[in-house]
């Protein structure tokens, strides 16, 4: 990692749905959700979002590599009851992954506490004593070859939560820099994406379920 350099995509945002309340967008892999430390790296999704939507207001993140559905607010209200829902585990989201290995059982769920691995920032990991808790569910969509391409569902939303439990599980996601092995590392990116993403309309509370092809 100390050899790392941020060089985000060039495409410009993908726009699934945008209304007076809630903006959906498809985040490309190797951009950040907002600026990070230094100018080199105020490049960010939400900053090209305000080019073209002046109001626009975070309410959650996804990682730097992690690609897929996210979800932001155009107003304070619409960000209030937004991060409420996030906050209270009101929302439903699904992850797509491939994994080093080929995985068995069918399913299963992964119920281990995380917090920071102070010494070896920005990693995560399982800690009993201090760790928040964090559930993941998931289910095995096929294997191939030596790998396993997983649905994931996380029950709570920890840092690199799926990242820590997938390792944990012993099949760590392909191309993760963070976590993987260095045979698992040798992929163009971290093979994790954002497929859907279910919450309750700001505005009239109305059931919306959004999806962001998996692009690998």
């Amino acid at each position: 990692m100390t050899n790392y350099t941020y060089a985000p995509p060039n495409d410009p945002p993908q726009i699934l749905h945008a209304d007076g309340e809630i903006l959906l967008v498809d985040k490309q892999a190797g951009l950040l959700s907002v600026p990070g430390k230094g100018p080199e790296k105020a490049d960010c999704l939400i900053n090209r979002l305000r080019e073209i939507y002046p109001t626009v207001l975070l309410v959650h993140r996804l990682d730097t590599d992690t690609s897929g559905v996210m979800v932001f607010a155009m107003t304070p209200n619409a960000q209030r009851h937004l991060g409420l829902q996030f906050e209270n585990r009101q929302t439903s989201k699904t992850y797509q992954a491939r994994l080093w290995g080929e995985v068995t059982p069918d399913a299963g769920r992964v119920d281990l506490p995380l917090c920071v691995d102070w010494p070896n920032r920005p990693r995560q990991h399982v800690n009993f004593e201090k760790g928040r808790s964090a559930q993941t569910d998931w289910e095995v969509m096929a294997r191939d070859n030596g790998t396993t391409r997983m649905r994931l569902m996380p029950i709570t939303g920890r840092s690199h939560q799926l990242r820590v439990h997938m390792m944990e599980l012993g099949y760590p996601i392909l191309g993760d820099p963070l976590y993987a092995t260095a045979e698992a590392q040798a992929f163009p990116r971290l093979m994790l994406h954002a497929e859907t993403l279910s919450f309750r309309h700001p505005e009239g509370g109305a059931n919306m379920t959004f999806t962001a092809p998996c692009p690998f």
